[in-house]
């Protein structure tokens, strides 16, 4: 089947929903996508147990009311078709193609994960990883969790655990006292956020809330049971009995479709927009944290307006604009707080995996110049993943820059890839 719309959005986190209400709003008629099959994204996840938090009822209550926009629940972005088109697998409509006048990519960010010694052993996780189990209903009651890593996100990881009813036992952060307290002190600019820390913390009431450490080992028989910390600039170890971890070391944007579509990516690795939330490409914009990490609230003010400038509504936006850059603000003073040390960049033992997907360890890749040759000769990065893990870490380790990806982005059926191959002349077959 082949859909139009003024406007196609991928992405129903903060960023997408905004985008969506204010096209229609402005009278386009709007497909929003998103792979979940409830739309909220990563932040505003939910499921059994989890209704939506204020924010995305509101977003939702105004969208609903809104028949110009088309919610593709469960969907996935197989390939760019033409120089206006997406190849789509929806679980309510299978194949399809959609083609598009403005395309608003709203793709967010992933979690990085580094490796350290054990990180394949079973219990052991990401930090928005297990936010995303246990609001998918998977239970922790009176499971001991250790969250490690680095930034905001592990507060938000123990906020959710602790809601479910784990003992969280410590909380292993990469950053140093020093740069966590003023980071701290800087929340006295935005208040909002303060209570909503405060809230989540509890004042770290009840666990270790560590410093300037890193987790490195997990070992258990069959699935993690303790964790080794290394903790301060004397690198003493500290042994924790547990039965999870989830580590998480910050966001990286998730710009595989803005590659594929040929977007300027920034050295950041973040997708370049201009004041109207334009890539480089003729009819893209995008909006959120593919442009950038910064929180919900500068992908939802950015998201309005990527929305009003697809659908030629963007003057008189000046209190948007100001929204934008206090956010902006706040983003980079997160970025500065929770920057990577040495201890967290520098790679782990030889023997250590890098590559889940094709076994591949430290010590196998660390000989080749370059990510390419590090595929060739290993088969590091050519996993289910697509090296969205292991490139991430090989490019903190090594420096190496991936190539841009190729479709199709996720495994797809058969009758998928026949709906693109059944277009007409002038659709670019996804697999060239």
């Amino acid at each position: 089947m082949r859909y139009h719309y003024d406007i196609v959005i991928v992405g129903a986190g903060p960023a997408g929903l905004n985008a969506a209400s204010a096209a229609a709003r402005a009278g386009a008629t709007v497909a929003l996508l998103d792979d979940n099959p409830r739309a909220g994204g990563q932040i505003w996840r939910q499921g059994p147990g989890h209704a939506p938090q204020a924010p995305l009822r509101d977003l939702l209550t105004a969208i609903n009311g809104q028949s110009a926009i088309t919610h593709w629940p469960s969907t996935r972005v197989i390939a760019p078709l033409g120089p206006r088109g997406l190849l789509l697998e929806s679980a309510e409509r299978g194949g399809a193609c959609v083609s598009y006048e403005r395309l608003i990519l709203a793709t967010g960010a992933r979690e990085r994960l580094l490796p350290f010694a054990g990180w394949t052993l079973p219990g052991v996780t990401g930090a928005g990883a297990l936010q995303a189990l246990i609001k998918g209903g998977v239970p922790v009651r009176g499971k001991r969790i250790v969250i490690a890593g680095s930034g905001p996100l592990l507060i938000a990881a123990l906020a959710t655990a602790r809601a479910a009813g784990a003992r969280v036992a410590a909380v292993v952060e990469q950053a140093s006292a020093f740069d966590v307290a003023r980071f701290g002190i800087s929340l006295l600019a935005t208040p909002g956020k303060l209570r909503q820390a405060v809230g989540m913390t509890r004042g770290f009431a009840g666990l270790h809330y560590w410093t300037g450490s890193i987790v490195e080992e997990a070992r258990g028989d069959g699935r993690v049971e303790q964790v080794t910390i290394r903790r301060g600039r004397d690198g003493r170890r500290v042994v924790l009995d547990c039965d999870r971890v989830a580590s998480g070391y910050g966001l990286v944007p998730n710009i595989t479709l803005a590659q594929a579509l040929g977007c300027a990516i920034s050295a950041a690795g973040e997708i370049v927009v201009d004041d109207d939330q334009r890539t480089s490409v003729e009819g893209v914009l995008a909006a959120g944290e593919c442009t950038g990490v910064g929180g919900a609230e500068l992908a939802g003010v950015e998201g309005e307006i990527a929305g009003l400038a697809a659908s030629g509504a963007a003057e008189g936006r000046a209190a948007l604009d100001a929204q934008r850059e206090r956010w902006r603000r706040f983003g980079r003073r997160v970025e500065t707080a929770f920057a990577l040390r040495d201890a967290a960049r520098t790679p782990p033992a030889d023997a250590t995996l890098l590559c889940r997907c094709e076994d591949v360890s430290i010590g196998e890749v660390r000989t080749f110049a370059s990510w390419r040759e590090a595929k060739l000769h290993t088969r590091c990065g050519m996993g289910a993943c697509q090296g969205r893990i292991c490139g991430t870490a090989a490019n903190l380790y090594f420096g190496w820059q991936s190539g841009a990806p190729r479709p199709p982005f996720s495994p797809a059926q058969i009758g998928t890839l026949m709906a693109a191959a059944a277009e007409p002349p002038g659709l670019t077959d996804p697999l060239d």
